[in-house]
């Protein structure tokens, strides 16, 4: 057991230092990344270039800057934007984080319930007008862009149908922190959280069918109903309990993702200051401090959550808690 998690935790590091090395290596390869021009403005003399070269490390070599800047990130935590001077990174990236994860939260609550509803119901109506339904509705769902429908949502709550009864609730673009208000904050996220989880839906709930109509091949789900189980016991109980395994792996990958900023597009479209937003203006003016603090944070969350999902894996699947006791 040691030995199993001193590996995970050595996979990990390696992981998130490879991932770390990479992208200060992109940043330096890119035609016109040069952090001197933009600090020191336009125009200005080779005199004052060389200063802030020397300022700020530039004329150093590239592992040198590297170090710096890791040291800066993690261990001082005042590494400060190449464009916004002075200003420290690390505190806007934790400012954006309850952003992204209330926006998450309430996108994963509405995938989940809509997906069980939809794949259990899919499933036990298997190849009725039902089933097939719902699955076109679920491919549509998958396959409509997030920003593309953020847009359309927008261009009738926030302007041609905002001022009718149906969406005058509808409040600015924008985010209300949940300590502001409670239903400001529940407000503001709804619309862009059912944006999010919309793809979600369609993709876990085909997944779920999927697994709970081979689910029902089982020996256990014969021996169950040769027991006298109700239908609803045995696809509720049962079916799901055999088909969660890749559900939950999927679930855990996907959150962490989301959460490290890929919600990006459905947060510039509703205007929310989450990681993804901030991602999106770090990368638009090559600020290389805040793009290595976004992603070093989207690392760190799929990294953790990768292992959490092995592990629960182990716990859920007594074959893969075996095999690892056996190693």
């Amino acid at each position: 057991m040691i030995r199993s998690f001193l590996s995970r935790t050595g996979q990990m590091a390696l992981v998130i230092f490879g991932i770390s090395v990479l992208v200060f290596c992109i940043f330096f390869a890119t035609p016109g990344a040069d952090p001197t021009a933009r600090i020191a403005g336009r125009g200005a003399s080779p005199q004052v270039m060389a200063r802030i070269r020397a300022e700020y490390g530039f004329d150093r070599p590239l592992p040198v800057q590297y170090v710096r800047m890791m040291e800066k990130l993690f261990v001082t935590r005042d590494l400060t934007s190449f464009v916004n001077h002075g200003q420290k990174v690390v505190p806007e990236v934790v400012s954006a984080a309850p952003v992204t994860l209330s926006l998450v939260v309430w996108a994963a609550f509405f995938w989940v319930v809509g997906s069980l509803v939809i794949g259990v119901a899919s499933a036990v109506l298997r190849d009725s007008w039902v089933d097939r339904l719902l699955m076109v509705l679920g491919l549509i769902g998958l396959s409509m862009p997030v920003f593309w429908l953020g847009e359309v949502i927008n261009l009738f709550t926030q302007s041609r149908w905002h001022d009718t009864w149906l969406f005058r609730w509808v409040p600015p673009l924008g985010y209300v922190p949940l300590s502001q208000s409670p239903i400001g904050w529940a407000k503001s996220l709804l619309l862009p959280s059912l944006t999010l989880s919309v793809s979600f839906m369609g993709l876990y709930a085909r997944i779920l069918r999927s697994e709970l109509l081979s689910a029902m091949g089982e020996d256990s789900i014969r021996t169950a109903r040769a027991k006298g189980a109700g239908p609803a016991r045995v696809w509720l109980w049962h079916g799901l309990r055999l088909s969660w395994l890749s559900y939950v792996s999927l679930f855990g990958l996907d959150f962490a993702q989301l959460l490290g900023g890929g919600a990006l597009l459905t947060e510039v479209v509703f205007a929310l200051p989450g990681v993804g937003r901030l991602t999106y203006q770090a990368l638009a003016t090559l600020d290389l401090p805040l793009i290595m603090a976004t992603v070093m944070y989207a690392a760190v969350f799929v990294v953790i959550a990768n292992a959490l999902v092995d592990g629960l894996y182990a716990l859920l699947d007594p074959r893969i808690r075996d095999g690892q006791h056996g190693r």
